[in-house]
């Protein structure tokens, strides 16, 4: 099985493809180009040469080409051939089979280059000889001087570059991908570095961050993202042994309830009478327990949920002051009212959260209320502008002074002794439940009594 490169790898190989391009454009325009150049030399070679022979070579009124002695005698033993015609009239003394025949074919022509193949390869030049123009006439062609160069050293010398371009090409790749790797390397190596120390401390839910100062501006951003990534997981890592510590906290004292009457009922023969009325406490713990584990997974699912739902404020209020009269016959009544100023009626105002999650939201404020009232509780509906306002009021004695900072706090009560089986966590759940649906629970401290001020989402 194939290992899967890694970034490094992936990155030189992305680094020596670029420049893999690079270099092969370069190579083959360089080649190119000095073959174009030693194309141009050899042609000013073979034109310097016919011209040095055109220049001993006269022309007789009769029209025939005479020869001067130069007074270097090379220029013939380089390879031209001087034509009257089709006539030779010097040629080099030594010459490739071939080669003369592909000579005269260029005997009469005006300038011109051609390539000429034999054993090697070579190229000839036909330069004109004129003779003498009369007044009045063109001037007419009286020769040829036909010079002739082999190709072969220059092709050596573009074989030799072309090979040693390549070479060199091949070097560089070489080099750049080792280089590109070392460089990857050493600037991934901080990367690897702050993730192995982020995977450290997240696992160990250690306080320590990175910080962006005196870094790279990408390492700068790489740890804002893993600082932040590291705050949620020590934000969930708290929440969780939060939800723990107040789930086993709130559940302590129904069980030990449940625990105290089975041990009751268990110890001695009791009365009928006696039986039931343990048998309803134990039921009101199970039921306690029940509304604590609903509460906190009501939460858990309202604060992962993708949609938060949709109610009516008149359907959730009329039902939960229904079931608070059926279940406390003696508490003073919920009241629902339109406005702040206008009871009676309950307003077509929809919220934007489930029945289910605005119950849990309110029963806890509704039971604080019920506990402390006097005469009257009161349910109160207003909508503006992207949220609804739920108050819940009572003509209580008000949430004491001292105690409004921690109101909130779970595990704080405000009158211990006052007789109710709570654990202080109910306003707790229910303001986390209001947060987490996208709302708050607040205390008015300016109402009399005790008045809540509950913000939903409009619906």
């Amino acid at each position: 099985m194939k290992r899967p490169l890694t970034l490094r790898g992936r990155l030189a190989l992305m680094a020596l493809a670029t420049s893999a391009l690079w270099i092969g454009v370069l190579t083959t325009v360089f080649n190119i180009a000095l073959d174009k150049r030693l194309h141009g030399q050899a042609d000013d070679v073979l034109r310097t040469r016919a011209e040095a022979v055109a220049a001993t070579v006269d022309v007789r009124p009769d029209g025939r080409l005479v020869v001067r002695a130069p007074t270097e005698d090379r220029a013939l033993d380089a390879g031209v051939w001087i034509f009257q015609g089709g006539t030779v009239v010097e040629k080099p003394p030594t010459a490739p089979a071939g080669l003369e025949a592909q000579a005269a074919r260029l005997a009469g022509r005006r300038e011109t280059f051609a390539d000429a193949e034999g054993p090697g390869s070579w190229r000839l030049y036909a330069f004109p000889v004129d003779a003498p123009a009369r007044q009045g006439h063109t001037p007419t062609q009286a020769g040829t001087v036909v010079s002739s160069v082999s190709l072969d050293p220059y092709r050596s010398t573009a074989d030799t570059a072309l090979i040693g371009s390549i070479a060199l090409a091949v070097f560089l790749l070489a080099t750049i991908y080792l280089l590109t790797r070392l460089v990857v390397r050493r600037a991934l190596r901080p990367v690897a570095a702050m993730s192995e120390q982020a995977t450290r401390w997240s696992a160990a839910g250690a306080p320590e961050r990175f910080g962006a100062q005196g870094r790279p501006a990408e390492l700068a951003a790489f740890a804002t993202s893993l600082d932040a990534l590291l705050d949620r997981l020590a934000a969930v890592l708290r929440h969780e042994q939060q939800q723990a510590a107040e789930l086993s906290h709130e559940l302590r004292t129904p069980l030990a309830r449940i625990a105290a009457e089975t041990e009751w009922l268990t110890g001695r023969p009791r009365s009928a009478e006696q039986q039931e009325t343990s048998l309803e406490a134990i039921a009101g713990a199970a039921a306690t327990m029940q509304q604590i584990c609903d509460s906190l997974l009501s939460e858990v699912r309202t604060r992962s949920a993708q949609t938060p739902g949709r109610s009516r404020f008149s359907d959730i209020a009329h039902r939960l002051a229904e079931r608070n009269a059926a279940l406390f016959p003696d508490a003073p009544p919920v009241t629902v009212a339109a406005g702040s100023s206008t009871p009676g009626s309950a307003p077509e105002v929809s919220i934007g959260v489930s029945e289910d999650v605005a119950e849990r939201i309110l029963t806890p404020l509704l039971d604080n209320a019920r506990r402390y009232a006097a005469h009257s509780v009161t349910l109160t509906c207003e909508a503006r502008a992207g949220e609804v306002t739920v108050y819940v009021s009572d003509d209580g004695p008000g949430v004491p002074e001292d105690f409004v900072a921690s109101l909130f706090e779970p595990g704080r009560r405000a009158r211990p002794e006052d007789g109710h089986d709570g654990a202080g966590l109910g306003l707790a759940l229910a303001r986390r439940l209001a947060r987490a649906a996208g709302g708050d629970i607040a205390l008015d401290t300016a109402a009399p009594g005790a008045r809540f001020v509950v913000t939903f989402p409009a619906g």
